[in-house]
This record gives structure tokens, C-alpha cells and sequence, in this order.
């Protein structure tokens, strides 16, 4: 791959960065986005959702183009149409992007068909590579992780009218979204619009994310989309074992009562780190004696030290979902929820290593009658 064949973006004429130095702001965060990554190390992962690894047809736009109008379009919660808008016409955005001001953006189609020719080249491979590098760079820049994981899923409910699918399914159609799994939350008290609080089942169609966090730095770590159903003590291996191969040093690891298994517990004894699982009430009231080495794990100064770290990890998924639209499905079926919870996973850590690195803080734009953006630590 030569850097010759893409597309020349007009950055060096009288439209490029002359115009931009002299209009926007040095520490606009895109500005400061843009210099804290180096994005060229990333066009190898992307490369192959293009014809002949770009080397056929005439010059393409560069794949770190496309990748970080798909970062807009996360970070500023946009659909791909209002995202090449955007680009056009919002100078900050369109030097981040890495445009001249005359030229114009790729078409939104191209995003989707970017996307769709990564999965074709190994599913999710491409964008976990991404947000790999994307730690990678952070802890080489000097950003240290703590000692501390936080492990938990997030759910995201599927894009799909229900009324109307359950006419459509009546009149014998399939489910529009039949990867989308029925998730039963439990019993919870709400509170009616008369005042009134009963108690109901909440369930819900869709997905999940299995997310580790470094709780002193802010930084997920591991990301694993799966259906609705699957469990979370079944995926934290898989979120270990991925938080190992990236160099996480941290040496106790914390969760809801979801990760009480006793195989979780002996793995992390065995790879020498604390557990910090919060454990169910029966496994210290049990009648015999073996609920000694449940008591002994409580009494260890890891065990709480752990557990007090656990609300940070709900903060992070309140904020993608506030902000950056995790709560709901921006597409059809598990493979393109999996490209939204990695893209937003990878928003997520570049709005912290910005703030970790320049102390410059991403704010929304505002709208009328809406909140901006709060300034998070």
C-alpha cells in the first residue's frame, strides 16, 4: 500500500490549513482529538474494505476519512446522512475529518458500505483493532491504568416498533429484527403517571455489551456485544483473557452478583489477582463450614476497595447512553450492533484520553431545549 494512492484532500492549498489555523480555535477539541492519536496507524486494519487494498481503480479517499466521519457520527449522536452534512459544513469537524474547505465529503453510503465490506473481511476484527490501538496509544503516551477492573453489560433495545411487529408477525411475516432476543429484567417498582407505584415485569428485545473498565483512569478496556440472553459470567473469560493480551496490569477485579461463580472466583485466584465479585448472601450463611473461605474473601481489603469502584462503571454506561445513543439500536441484527458498541465504546475513550492528556473536555453542541454536555472528570 502506497500513501500516493489516496486521494489528494487539498490540506496543503490556500483551502487547507492555512484557512483553518486562521479559523479554528487551537483548543477545540477536535483539534486536540486529532493531534492526540496517530491516525495513519490505523489505515492497515482498514485497508481491506476496499478493492484490492486500494491499489485498483482511481485514488480513494483514505480509510481514516471514513473512520472518523464515523466517530462524528457517534460522538455527536448523528445519523450517516446529518454526518456528511456536517462534515461539508462545520469547519472544526471538517479539519478533524481532514478536508479542505472546498472539497467535499464522501457520500453517506460510503460509510455503510465501508462498514459492511470490514465485516465481510473478518466481522468485528477491524473495529476491535481500532479501539485496541486506540488503548495502545493512550498507555504509551503516559496514561497508566489503575489497579482496579470494573466488569458489567450494558443492554441496548432493539430499533424495532414492537406493535408493529407483532401485527406483522400476526399476519405471518418474520420478526424484523429476529436476532434480537427477549430479555427478562425482573420485577421492579414504577411509579404510574397517577402517582401510583406498582410493581411490574420489565423485559425488553435486544442486546448486550460486556464491558471492562479501568476504574481509576475511565478507559473500557474489553468490549464483547452478544445477544440479550447470554450471561455474564459466561463472557467475563472472554473479557479477561482480552484485558491480559492488551497489558492490563490490574490486579482485582470487580462486579455485580451476575459474576458470582465459583470457576470466576478460582480463575483470578490462579492468575494471582483479587476478587472483588460481589458474592450472594448464601454463600456466607451457609450451615457448614464451607462458607469460611467466602467470609475470609469479604474480610480481604481488595473485596470493598473493589466494590466501591463498581458505580463508575454505570456512570460510563449513563453517559453513552445520554449522549451517544447506546440505549437503543441504531441497526438491524447483532453484527451491526456490535460495530455500534465498539464505535461507541472507542468515542467513549477518546473523549477520556483527550481530557487525560490536553485537560481539554468534549462538549455537545447545544439545541434548543436540550441540556449540553456535562464537563466529566
Amino acid at each position: 500500500m502506497a500513501q500516493q494512492r489516496f486521494k489528494d484532500l487539498g490540506l496543503t492549498s490556500f483551502f487547507g490549513d492555512l484557512v483553518y489555523l486562521r479559523i479554528v480555535p487551537r483548543d477545540h477539541f477536535l483539534v486536540k482529538l486529532n493531534r492526540a492519536i496517530d491516525w495513519e496507524r490505523f489505515v492497515p486494519v482498514l485497508l481491506p474494505a476496499y478493492a484490492g487494498l486500494a491499489e485498483e481503480g482511481r485514488p480513494p479517499y483514505s480509510p481514516v476519512v471514513i473512520l472518523k466521519m464515523l466517530l462524528i457520527t457517534y460522538l455527536y449522536n448523528l445519523s450517516e446522512r446529518q454526518t456528511e452534512e456536517v462534515v461539508n459544513f462545520q469547519l472544526p469537524v471538517k479539519e478533524f475529518v481532514g478536508l479542505a474547505v472546498d472539497e467535499c465529503a464522501p457520500d453517506h453510503s460510503t460509510l455503510g458500505l465501508f462498514k459492511h465490506r470490514l465485516r465481510e473481511a473478518g466481522h468485528w476484527d477491524a473495529f476491535e483493532a481500532v479501539s485496541d490501538e486506540v488503548l495502545r496509544q493512550a498507555m504509551a503516551a503516559g496514561i497508566t491504568l489503575g489497579k482496579i477492573q470494573v466488569v458489567d453489560s450494558v443492554h441496548t433495545v432493539d430499533n424495532v416498533d414492537n406493535d408493529a411487529d407483532r401485527r406483522r408477525q400476526a399476519e405471518g411475516e418474520p420478526p424484523r429484527d429476529p436476532e434480537a432476543t427477549l430479555v427478562h429484567k425482573g420485577q421492579h417498582a414504577v411509579t404510574e403517571p397517577d402517582g401510583q407505584v406498582v410493581t411490574k415485569e420489565i423485559q425488553y428485545r435486544g442486546y448486550k455489551s460486556h464491558i471492562s473498565l479501568n476504574a481509576e483512569m475511565g478507559l473500557i478496556t474489553s468490549v464483547l456485544p452478544t445477544s440479550g440472553r447470554a450471561a455474564d459470567n459466561i463472557q467475563f473469560p472472554h473479557l479477561l483473557a482480552h484485558d491480559e493480551a492488551m497489558g492490563v496490569a490490574a490486579d482485582t477485579y470487580t462486579g455485580d452478583m451476575a459474576y458470582d461463580d465459583t470457576d470466576l472466583h478460582y480463575r483470578l485466584e490462579q492468575l494471582g489477582k483479587h476478587s472483588a465479585l460481589r458474592l450472594h448472601a448464601y454463600r456466607t450463611q451457609k450451615k457448614d463450614g464451607n462458607k469460611e473461605v467466602w467470609r475470609a474473601l469479604q474480610a480481604t481489603p481488595e473485596y470493598p476497595a473493589g466494590l466501591a469502584e463498581r458505580y463508575k462503571i454505570e456512570r460510563k454506561f449513563g453517559e453513552g447512553k445520554l449522549w451517544h445513543r447506546l440505549g437503543r439500536c441504531r441497526y438491524l441484527g447483532l453484527w451491526r450492533y456490535g460495530i455500534q458498541a465498539y464505535l461507541t465504546a472507542l468515542v467513549l475513550n477518546l473523549k477520556r484520553i483527550v481530557v487525560l492528556l490536553t485537560g481539554v473536555t468534549f462538549r455537545a453542541p447545544t439545541r434548543k431545549g436540550c441540556r449540553a454536555a456535562p464537563a466529566l472528570p
